[in-house]
C-alpha cells in the first residue's frame, strides 16, 4: 500500500469516527435522557394549534415522562387563559398539561398591564415576574429547545 493510500485511509478512519461520535452526541438528550421544549404563545389566534402542538409532542415522545416541556404565554393571548373567558376544552387541556408537570407561565408585565392576577388565570400558571421574554431566555439558557409555532 503506498502512502498516500495510508494516509487516505487514516483521514477516511478519523472522520468517521468523529462523525460517529457526532450523531451519537446529537442523539443524546439532557437531563437524564429527557428533551427540554419551550414553546412560546403570543397569538390568540394560535391557542388551540399550540395546545394541540404540546399534546402531539408529549404523545410523539412516549409521554410527559419522556419530555420537559414549558409554555410562556405574554401580550393578548393571556386572555384566553383567563378562567372566567377560556373555553372548557383550553380548561381541560392546561389541567392536564398541568398534571403532567407542563409549566404553565404568564408574564408578569403582561399580566399587571391587563390587571390580571394568578387567581384570574387557570390553575397552574405561575408569573414570570421578570417577563415572558426573560423567561424564555431563562429557559433557553438552561438548555431548552424554543419553539414558537
Amino acid at each position: 500500500m503506498n502512502r498516500r493510500n495510508i494516509l487516505w485511509s487514516a483521514v477516511s478512519a478519523f472522520g468517521a469516527a468523529f462523525a460517529a461520535s457526532r450523531a451519537r452526541a446529537a442523539t443524546e438528550q439532557p437531563s437524564a435522557g429527557k428533551l427540554k421544549v419551550v414553546y412560546h404563545l403570543s397569538d390568540a389566534e394560535k391557542v388551540n394549534f399550540v395546545l394541540g402542538n404540546i399534546q402531539n409532542h408529549i404523545d410523539g415522545v412516549g409521554g410527559p415522562e419522556h419530555v420537559t416541556i414549558a409554555l410562556v404565554i405574554h401580550g393578548p393571548v393571556l386572555k384566553s387563559f383567563q378562567s372566567e373567558k377560556a373555553n372548557p376544552d383550553i380548561s381541560k387541556r392546561v389541567g392536564e398539561f398541568h398534571k403532567d408537570g407542563v409549566e404553565l407561565a404568564a408574564c408578569g408585565n403582561t399580566m399587571k398591564a391587563q390587571n390580571v392576577t394568578l387567581q384570574d388565570l387557570l390553575p397552574g400558571f405561575v408569573s414570570a415576574e421578570k417577563g415572558g421574554v426573560v423567561r424564555l431566555a431563562e429557559l433557553q439558557s438552561q438548555g431548552y429547545l424554543y419553539l414558537r409555532p
